[in-house]
Parts: structure tokens; C-alpha cells; sequence
């Protein structure tokens, strides 16, 4: 469903994640995202199999000082779509925040996917307009994280940045 969902996204050639990487990420001693999975349901309430997935990680605010969710993906089979699956995802995330009492759910959508666009108006998502995504990677983030190449943070440098938050 992840290669579904780069070519839907018309980005195929980004999809580089193995089964390993994600097995790691998931389900290792660390996890660092979680994921919940939707399926059909087969004949006499069986599972049909899974047709859709969310992705997603914790994030913090600190103006609410509390965690949130991050949702990196959401993706319905097109043979499931309108089934009411993204809809279950999402209001399974939902309530994720608020049982944990997080304040914020969070995600991007691409500004040409107008279908997704109006799913998500339809629930009440209202557009960050005011936030401009910014991404480092590759050659860049290797050239900025140079920089930092055998840089320390010395005692100087955290009291200077505990004194700027109190």
C-alpha cells in the first residue's frame, strides 16, 4: 500500500522504504511511529484484509505543552474508497488525542488532491495557510549537518538557552 500510495502521489521513485526499516520503526525496542490498519470485513464477520492504513508519530507543541499527532500518511485501496475507512482512521486518531489529552492532529496534504481536500473541509480540518513546509534532504541536510561536525554543546551554550525560556 506504501507503493500505492507514492504512485497515487506521483512520486514512485521515493517509496525507498524496506520491510526492515519498517519493521524497525513500528515494532522495535524504540518505536518511533505507530499505525493503524483497516480491513473489509470477509464473509460471516471474518476479516477481509487490509485496505487502508494511517501512519503516525507523536509531536509536542510547545505553546500548548502537550504532545500531538503527526499523521505522515493515510491511504485507502481505490477499490475501498468511500467505504468509510479514512474516516474510521481518522476518528481513531482522534480519539487517540483526546483519551491521551493531546491538543493537536496534524497533517499535510498536497495542494492538487482536491478529493482529499474536501474529505478531510467535510470533517472540519481547517488549512494551515499561514504554515510554509520546509524540508532539508540529501546533498543539503549532509552540507548543513556538517557544520556541526565535532561541535559541542558546552555548559555556556544550554544555560544561555535555559535562560531565554524562563
Amino acid at each position: 500500500m506504501i507503493r500505492e500510495l507514492a504512485d497515487y502521489e506521483r512520486a514512485p521513485q521515493e517509496a525507498k522504504a524496506t520491510e526492515e526499516q519498517l519493521r524497525e520503526a513500528l515494532f522495535g525496542a524504540h518505536p518511533a511511529v505507530f499505525a493503524l490498519i483497516a480491513e473489509e470485513t470477509g464473509g460471516a464477520g471474518e476479516p477481509g484484509g487490509p485496505v487502508g492504513f494511517a501512519l503516525w508519530f507523536r509531536n509536542f507543541s510547545t505553546w500548548t505543552g502537550t504532545h500531538g499527532v503527526y499523521l505522515e500518511d493515510l491511504y485507502v485501496t481505490p477499490r475501498a474508497r468511500g467505504g468509510g475507512h479514512g474516516k474510521a482512521l481518522l476518528a481513531e486518531l482522534a480519539r487517540i488525542c483526546v483519551e491521551r489529552g493531546y491538543a493537536r492532529f496534524e497533517w499535510s496534504v498536497l495542494d492538487w488532491n482536491e478529493p482529499a481536500i474536501g474529505f478531510y473541509a467535510a470533517l472540519g480540518a481547517e488549512p494551515m495557510d499561514e504554515w510554509t513546509v520546509r524540508r532539508l534532504s540529501g546533498e543539503p541536510l549532509r552540507e548543513l549537518a556538517a557544520q556541526a561536525m565535532g561541535t559541542a554543546v558546552t555548559s555556556d551554550s544550554l544555560s544561555e538557552a535555559t535562560s531565554l525560556s524562563n
